[in-house]
């Protein structure tokens, strides 16, 4: 298994997602992620769901150790600063102002160890008049434009993963991926800063683009429309989706598929911008017809056209696919705290290899006889 981040430490005092998502990240990199709790709570995320382990924990702390420090108390901070000595990396995800209450501000860490990268991640990012806003998911899908563009305005409820919270700790890791490479040849620390609202409104950038270039303020239904993507229901009651793009082989095909030799002579398909046009025609034209066969009737004839389609998966289908399977896509610990733990690996491969190892988020503390009890013993001898 390639490990590229072999010989990085990274402390990690990260909550929820944001935080943890970055760790996790580099942790699937090969680094050694010490995730720095709160003692007997520890990430709020553990009690989603009781025993302080929750499927929301356990998704964003894989591949890490859990060690329970209280920054506050002197003794804590003591044993913190001894493991600071030799990190590479330290991850915050708090509200500003919260690092310097509990002495892990990003100047007292840097004197400390000039070569450190220091990842501060916010809600709004450290200055401007939002600055002290709480921020979750929705909240930063809402500031940044994106959120509009999920929403059925017909029935209007907020929809799908947590994207803000996972999409800020991918920009973290790479924030801070980027400064190791520059302290390679500087040999001096970053201080790395991102926020869920900057980081959502860089992953909307086409919407802002459409709006520089354009005038244009897009909607759910643009992107759709325009790449002229559609799902179907099929007889079975099962979904499908379609990407048409803008290859006319793609329409001729499916014209064959669905036994409407004729139907691109029809006005509402005759081109490109009139499919666009006449987007819901299109659908109205196309979804009784899907309904007449199976969905996986549909997907052999697709395939086999070449017209570009894949069924709308649950997980479980999604993994049980021959494509998932061919791909090693899931990943277990069978050795985890409480039983066979099973997850996606990572996406990267390295020459070849796949990360098919995983280790199982740690149990709060699981780490501290390893690595907290001999620093204390240390400290205890050198007063």
């Amino acid at each position: 298994m390639a490990k590229p981040l072999n010989n990085i430490t990274v402390l990690e005092m990260g909550t929820f997602i944001t935080g943890p998502a970055a760790g996790m990240l580099l942790a699937d990199l090969g680094a050694t992620v010490i995730k720095i709790e709160q003692p007997k709570v520890g990430d709020p995320f553990r009690a989603f769901r009781g025993a302080l382990y929750s499927p929301h924990f356990q998704t964003y702390n894989r591949n890490k150790k859990s060690i329970t420090l209280d920054t506050r108390l002197p003794e804590d901070l003591a044993v913190f600063d001894a493991l600071l000595a030799d990190a590479d990396v330290f991850i915050q995800n708090f509200r500003p102002g919260v690092a310097d209450k509990i002495g892990v501000s990003p100047s007292r860490l840097q004197t400390l160890n000039p070569r450190l990268i220091y990842a501060s991640i916010s809600g709004f990012g450290n200055e401007g008049p939002d600055r002290d806003r709480p921020a979750f998911d929705t909240v930063a899908q809402a500031v940044s434009g994106f959120l509009r563009l999920l929403v059925n305005p017909v029935h209007r409820r907020v929809v799908g993963p947590a994207l803000a919270d996972s999409l800020t700790g991918f920009y973290a890791a790479y924030g801070v991926l980027a400064a190791l490479y520059e302290r390679e040849r500087t040999g001096k620390g970053r201080l790395v800063e991102t926020s869920m609202f900057e980081s959502m409104a860089h992953f909307n950038l086409d919407d802002f683009t459409h709006y520089f270039s354009d005038n244009q303020i897009m909607g759910p239904y643009s992107r759709p429309n325009v790449s002229q993507s559609y799902v179907f229901e099929c007889a079975d009651g099962a979904w499908i989706a379609l990407h048409m793009s803008s290859p006319p082989k793609f329409w001729e095909n499916l014209a064959t598929a669905v036994g409407q030799p004729d139907m691109l002579s029809l006005p509402m398909f005759e081109s490109r911008e009139a499919r666009i046009a006449n987007y819901e025609n299109v659908i109205g034209f196309l979804a009784p017809i899907f309904k007449t066969r199976d969905r996986q009737t549909w997907c052999n004839m697709l395939r086999e056209l070449e017209v570009p389609h894949a069924p709308v998966n649950t997980s479980q289908e999604a993994i049980e696919s021959e494509q998932a399977k061919a791909l090693q896509l899931c990943v277990e610990d069978p050795n985890g705290p409480h039983g066979v733990f099973r997850t996606i690996r990572s996406p990267v491969t390295f020459d070849g290899e796949r990360a098919l190892e995983v280790t199982a988020p740690p149990v709060l503390g699981a780490h501290d006889e390893e690595l907290v009890a001999p620093l204390r013993k240390t400290l205890e001898r050198s007063d």
